[in-house]
Formats: structure tokens, sequence, C-alpha cells
């Protein structure tokens, strides 16, 4: 008889720890929630969310602009910092992106077993240039001569030449160094590869 009760009171008493266990643990959440909830959106915006007022009433808050540097006082809202992110200066007026034609040429590869193959090269690509460089005004009327230079050099190449960023990144480069060559200009910058596709 005296078994039935020390276990009674054992169980009894282990709910009751238990309980207190997690009684613990909810309120740590709670606690872990509202530090998360201050950290987040901050002391001021908290107070007055929970009272209902304008977080702005006692002060305005300085932005920050994207380069780190302090801005006119405001409303520190979400949207605002959007607006100002959407109003950042555009690119130069003077920078001009100059679309080609989709270039398809046969190049050739290497099976596994060691035989040379053809593919198709699919080269989708756009020039980028200065016009406020000397002989930018050439750029646009010598297009089609800096097409046919970039099918004669795409047709030598082999599949291993394309492969990987420095394969990317050679291409690019060749093809600048023609494009400055037949301009006779420094005025092209850079090339920007919106598809390259080897079937």
């Amino acid at each position: 008889m005296a078994d039935a009760t020390t276990t009674e009171t054992t169980s009894d008493g282990s709910r009751k720890g238990g309980l207190v266990i997690a009684l613990a643990i909810a309120l740590a959440c709670v606690v872990a929630l509202l530090a998360g909830l201050v950290a987040a959106a901050g002391p001021a915006r908290l107070s007055a969310l929970i009272s209902g007022t304008d977080a702005q009433e006692g002060g305005s808050a300085v932005h920050t602009d994207v380069s780190g540097h302090g801005a006119a006082p405001g409303p520190a809202s979400g949207a605002s910092s959007y607006t100002q992110l959407m109003d950042m200066p555009k690119q130069p007026e003077n920078i001009i992106v100059l679309p080609f034609q989709e270039i398809i040429v046969n190049i050739t590869a290497t099976t596994a077993t060691g035989r040379q193959t053809s593919r198709f090269l699919k080269l989708n690509l756009a020039l980028v240039y200065d016009n406020a460089l000397p002989g930018a005004a050439t750029i646009e009327t010598r297009q089609l001569f800096m097409r046919d230079s970039f099918q004669d050099y795409l047709r030598q190449l082999n599949e291993s030449d394309l492969q990987g960023s420095i394969g990317i990144a050679r291409l690019k480069g060749e093809l600048l160094r023609r494009a400055r060559a037949i301009t006779d200009s420094e005025a092209p910058q850079e090339f920007l590869i919106a598809d390259l596709i080897i079937q």
C-alpha cells in the first residue's frame, strides 16, 4: 500500500515539474519574441505600434542614403526608402547599349572518343560604348563590319574555348579588341552577353 502512495506522489511531482518546465520554456519564448521585435522594429516603432500613435510625432528620423551619408530629416518609412532607391541616378546619357542581331555559327568540338565534330553556337550580345569619346559616331555605321569580324573569330573557336568564366572573359576581350580595331576608337567599353548556347 505504501508503494502505491509513493508512486502517486512521484508521478504527481513529476507532472508539476514538467508543467513548471513547460511554463518556463513558454515564458522564454515570449521574452525572445519581444526582444526580436524590439531589435527588428526599434523601441520607438514598437511603442508606437502598441500605443497606436505615429512614431514620428516626437521628432524626425534621419535617412541614410545608399552611400551611408546622412540625408535630410523626413519620415522613416519603407516606402520612402524604396522611393529613394528608385530615384538613384540612371546610367549616364553618354553610355549607349547597341544590340546586335543574333549570331549563329558552327564551331568545332571534340567528342569523348576524340573525334572532331561540329556544333552550333548561338550568341546574343550587345555593345556598350561611350558616345562622348572620339570615333563613337562611326560605331553604328560599322556595326555590320563588326558582326562579320565576330563571325570570323567565332568560327575558329573550339567548344572548350568557351568553357567556364575564363572562356567567357576571353571571348568578351577578343570581341572588344575587334570592335575597337574596326571602329578605330576607344569608345567601345564592353560587351554584354544575353545568350550563349552551344548545341
